[in-house]
């Protein structure tokens, strides 16, 4: 299912935050969403979960946003904020299984199914061997991944993540993001990341879209976006790029000198 948003604005505390927004994730594709502190990533993806109230057009494949309950938006959309604390003393393989609610009668415990979900999705963000450690007892890099397979076990047609490779060691970093591509491709999931890790995005998304002061600053595949011109004028970074035999190589060098 693809999402799409028209025209979206959206304002915080009074002040605008998002103008003009025009986005699209369509089914099987990774979208890093890309920009500096500030520049609306997270307002942007809690108006697309529809977390805040905005303008323009968001849809659903073919439904708008606006005409869904919250029981049927929680069965399209699956929504990783960046705030990742677990106060709540559950089993990583329960917190995990609330992924399930949206799918379950109430009251009703998990089926077969859904713990095949669930399991799936431990393994995917490699904490199965964690799955009967209290959750609010783990590091804060293994919290991330757990609830990150919430989400995942979430099974849902589209996937929005807010810094969900912050904090994370390489390896995770990795894992996370092969996840989501596998995922992505194998499961036809629209999936829109926002990251601050440059090299990541270049590696791993099918697409970029970058933000600069609430509007959309470049959109395209990696190699068209990360530009040196371009990375200068959003970030205001230097910075190497190359290929391998894997696709685009990007490493931050330094500060671009002001104009």
């Amino acid at each position: 299912m693809r999402i799409a948003a028209r025209s979206l604005n959206a304002r915080l505390s009074g002040r605008s935050v998002l103008r003009g927004i025009d986005i699209e994730v369509a089914p099987g594709s990774v979208v890093g969403l890309l920009g500096p502190n500030g520049a609306g990533k997270s307002t942007l993806l809690r108006a697309l979960a529809g977390q805040i109230p905005s303008e323009g057009e968001i849809g659903l494949g073919q439904r708008p946003l606006a005409s869904l309950t919250v029981a049927e938006r929680s069965r399209l959309i699956a929504y990783l904020p960046q705030e990742r604390t677990i106060g709540w003393p559950l089993s990583v393989e329960k917190l995990v299984g609330l992924g399930r609610l949206p799918w379950r009668a109430f009251g009703s415990g998990l089926s077969p199914d859904d713990v095949a979900l669930c399991r799936a999705a431990m393994e995917e963000m490699d904490v199965i061997h964690l799955a009967r450690r209290p959750a609010n007892e783990l590091s804060g890099g293994e919290q991330a991944r757990v609830l990150a397979a919430r989400a995942i076990a979430q099974d849902t047609p589209v996937l929005l993540a807010d810094e969900p490779a912050s904090g994370l060691d390489p390896a995770h970093q990795m894992t996370m993001m092969a996840a989501f591509r596998r995922i992505a491709s194998g499961r036809r999931r629209a999936i829109l990341v926002s990251l601050h890790d440059l090299t990541l995005a270049a590696r791993w998304c099918d697409r970029i879209v970058m933000l600069k002061d609430g509007s959309v600053a470049a959109e395209g595949t990696p190699a068209g976006t990360m530009t040196a011109e371009t990375l200068r004028a959003v970030f205001g970074i230097t910075a190497w790029i190359d290929r391998d035999d894997c696709g685009l190589v990007l490493a931050p060098t330094g500060l671009a000198a002001r104009p």
